[in-house]
């Protein structure tokens, strides 16, 4: 890891360690439920990716790991990494709850190389995720170093319009670029599943266009199988929105002008 970003991740990882005793007890997240049997998932990841049963899933910020034991639960070999000590260790206590034999390693996702063996049928990530790296090329090598010939990476992710507003301000105001333009720093009481969470949360992100990221996965030698977008989302997870008639989530004044999300698989 290059140690120009040393005190960006270490700002971030200490954000997400204090964020997990919040998330893991929040309604967002609804923890009761999944250990009832209720998958994590969206209908969007289950049917785009498909069958994983039998396979081996490489799960990259996994968090706390409900995405990642729902994946088990259809029978993949999964593996999920994140690099909060604070969810691998949650993630590790609910992969005892359930009884599953689910692997978690603490790694940031630029060093996986060094923390992570073998090599997966899937490398699957998702929603709010790729903000969190200042460097696509190294994370596209990853995944292709870290797929069998022939395997797939899928993720989900919020499309980067959606990043492209400050959501502190009131009213809400585009300020940022649609592209890369070097770490954006946020500091705001709570987190998005938790708004009342007695915390700070401090971060550090950056804005990727989907050129960005198109681009990084081809380069490192992956076939794009397709690119999808969608107006709405699974998530009430930012200001301002309200629910749909499809039970998915919109912005109460975007008209829908604008997609919310979108999903790539490609594979090597």
């Amino acid at each position: 890891m290059d140690n120009k970003y040393v005190k960006f991740f270490e700002t971030n990882k200490e954000t997400w360690n204090k964020k997990v005793a919040f998330h893991k007890d929040s309604d967002f997240y609804n923890v009761p439920s999944f250990l009832e049997g209720k998958t994590s998932l969206n209908s969007l990841e289950l049917n785009e990716l498909g069958n994983v049963n039998g396979k081996s899933l490489l799960h990259l910020q996994c968090h706390f790991g409900l995405d990642t034991l729902s994946w088990s639960r259809l029978g993949a070999k999964c593996t999920g990494i994140d690099i909060s000590e604070e969810g691998i260790k949650q993630a590790k206590v609910l992969n005892e709850k359930i009884g599953a034999n689910t692997t978690f390693i603490e790694s940031n996702v630029y060093d996986v190389s060094e923390n992570v063996t073998g090599q997966f049928d899937i490398v699957f990530t998702s929603y709010g995720v790729v903000g969190w790296l200042p460097d696509l090329i190294i994370w596209a090598k990853i995944i292709a170093e870290k797929l069998v010939k022939g395997g797939v990476f899928y993720m989900a992710e919020f499309h980067p319009i959606i990043w492209m507003f400050d959501y502190l301000k009131k009213p809400i105001e585009m300020a940022y670029k649609y592209s890369n333009d070097g770490a954006v720093y946020e500091e705001y009481e709570g987190t998005y599943a938790d708004q009342k969470a007695d915390i700070i949360s401090k971060e550090y992100f950056w804005s990727h266009g989907l050129g960005e990221v198109i681009t990084a996965l081809t380069n490192a030698g992956l076939h794009i199988e397709f690119l999808h977008e969608f107006y709405e989302s699974p998530y009430d997870c930012l200001p301002n929105m309200i629910k749909n008639e499809n039970g998915n989530y919109v912005f109460k004044d975007s008209k829908n002008l604008f997609p919310m999300l979108y999903s790539i698989k490609a594979t090597k």
